[in-house]
């Protein structure tokens, strides 16, 4: 969508103006104050009530887009469950030619991608031991757009770990060692990236990422 909005945002915009501009002309030739007025008080309620619902609605419409195109198309290895990672083994520029939706960014990182979905019961995060590479992992609010944790280098280090994933009121035993993430709204959008030296590293990356995974808790059995 935002390919599409990007390519054809323009002429688009052209168009729109064109037509409010013509029916200004056609208002004034026309010698209507009283309809000019209305047009302007009209113009200016739309101009409001248009920001703020693409304010609010867009978040939504442009993550739960990248929520379809994972769980039916995927990365170029088919649809993508709910609360499974997929690692793409290409390069950004290559997966480019196949139309991959995070075909972006330079071609010294790879990238995986998810949907996650807490809400019947919390999910632990495993990541392999880095040792020292950069990666990252985002985590994405549906309903504001906003990356409301991390995982990676930069935060967490890089060293093997689990996570728990789990919704703001879940009141479960968190394992000891687990650090605990709060999903806000159930769900989130989860992009990552992995450091890549160049094209002899990228199999030996494909392969930590691999690893980078999602699974459900295990509660143990009360004695």
């Amino acid at each position: 969508m935002n390919r599409l909005i990007l390519k054809h945002g323009i002429p688009v915009t052209i168009v729109i103006l064109a037509i409010f501009a013509w029916v200004i002309y056609s208002r004034v030739a026309g010698g209507g104050v009283d309809a000019i007025i209305l047009l302007a008080g009209t113009a200016v309620a739309a101009w409001v009530l248009g920001a703020f619902v693409f304010i609010y609605f867009w978040p939504r419409i442009t993550v739960g887009g990248f929520q379809r195109i994972f769980v039916k198309r995927g990365l170029g290895g088919g649809p993508i469950p709910v609360n499974t990672l997929y690692a793409v083994p290409e390069s950004p520029s290559q997966s480019a030619a196949t139309g991959s939706v995070i075909a972006t960014g330079t071609d010294d990182l790879l990238y995986l991608g998810g949907w996650l979905d807490v809400k019947d019961g919390p999910r632990v995060l495993h990541v392999p031991e880095m040792d020292g590479r950069y990666y990252s992992l985002q985590f994405t609010d549906p309903t504001s757009g906003a990356n409301f944790a991390y995982v990676g280098k930069r935060t967490t280090g890089t060293a093997a770990g689990t996570f728990l994933l789990c919704e703001p009121k879940w009141d479960g035993d968190t394992p000891d060692g687990m650090p605990r993430i709060d999903v806000p709204h159930h769900a989130a959008l989860l992009i990552g990236r992995v450091f890549v030296a160049n094209e002899d590293d990228r199999r030996a990356v494909y392969a930590l990422a691999k690893q980078i995974q999602l699974t459900p808790l295990k509660v143990e059995p009360e004695h």
